[in-house]
């Protein structure tokens, strides 16, 4: 691991100020996805921000109905949270499918949104990865592709988004605050959060440099019937093939973000009117323009599945 110093962040306005004071800073809470990439030396930064001690642990009630929650809330405290257990049901199982409990333990709000890639070519130095080093080429491409993206993805780079809590708060119209090192906050639609890969791959994410997450918040209730349902290759601590977080109402109409599909969480509003079409022509709606290789072509007939196992549930 590279040499860093580090510091103890006072206030949210500190740690931005000092991220934008100091080059190669990085912010640090959980540490459970930035620790690993700094031993691979993927992460090499010349200084680390704790922002541990910042008063962004809570969860509380805002005007209209919805909820706050902050950046420090660590996952599992979220996934139990009475609130979010009753009226955010698909938030509480996407947590609860992530990882494993030792990790929720430790992992916050802020750093799941932020955590990178699984794509195996990202994390072998050995491998060219234009996510690892813009312009170095893309190995999955012609390479082992059975867990990679098959819509919104490029030429550059196929690999998706490893998050099961950003494809809830995808269906759930999450939008992200923030504050920048000027002192001034923004707020950030979820929708507008992650990037697609185009022609930067390395880029994640829409935040500024050294601008800081302080909480998330979730509009009032949605209501309806809240899933999680995530496939994968064993029954936990593995990474979506494909997951599904759908919100169904009683009149059959719904909503549905995917996870494991693209380099983002998924979600294409426009194609939800087709919900109550059935699993076979909401799938070709949501996934339109797909693009698959040999290895992850089942995606497709498996996505469609799942949403039928949804919508059965549903009527059930």
């Amino acid at each position: 691991m590279k040499a860093f110093t580090y510091e103890r962040a006072g206030t949210p306005a500190e740690a931005a100020a000092a991220a934008a004071r100091i080059p190669g800073s990085r912010f640090i809470a959980g540490g459970t996805n930035l620790l690993d990439l700094m031993k691979l030396q993927i992460e090499t930064p010349s200084h680390l921000i704790d922002v541990n001690d910042l008063a962004l642990d809570r969860v509380e009630p805002i005007a209209g109905g919805g909820l706050r929650i902050g950046a420090l809330v660590r996952n599992s405290d979220l996934a139990n949270d009475p609130t979010v257990k009753r009226d955010y049901g698909v938030l509480a199982r996407a947590l609860l499918a992530g990882a494993s409990g030792q990790l929720r333990n430790q992992a916050t709000t802020g750093g799941n949104l932020l955590q990178r890639t699984r794509c195996p070519y990202f994390y072998d130095t050995n491998q060219p990865c234009n996510k690892r080093q813009p312009d170095s080429g893309c190995s999955a491409l012609p390479g082992f592709s059975r867990l990679h993206a098959i819509v919104g993805h490029s030429d550059a780079c196929i690999a998706t988004h490893p998050s099961d809590m950003a494809v809830a708060m995808r269906v759930l119209d999450a939008q992200v605050e923030t504050i920048k090192p000027d002192g001034s906050s923004r707020i950030i639609p979820i929708a507008d959060f992650h990037r697609l890969p185009g022609k930067t791959p390395h880029l994640d994410h829409n935040l500024q440099p050294g601008e800081l997450i302080t909480a998330v918040t979730l509009p009032a209730p949605a209501g309806g019937l809240q899933v999680y349902r995530k496939v994968r290759d064993r029954a936990s601590y593995a990474f979506a093939l494909v997951s599904v977080a759908a919100i169904v109402q009683p009149d059959g109409s719904g909503r549905v973000a995917l996870g494991g599909v693209a380099h983002k969480p998924w979600r294409v509003e426009a194609a939800e009117a087709a919900f109550s079409s059935g699993p076979q022509a909401f799938a070709g709606a949501l996934l339109q323009g797909a693009r698959t290789t040999h290895d992850n072509a089942y995606k497709l007939p498996l996505v469609e599945r799942t949403l039928a196992a949804i919508i059965a549930q549903a009527k059930a």
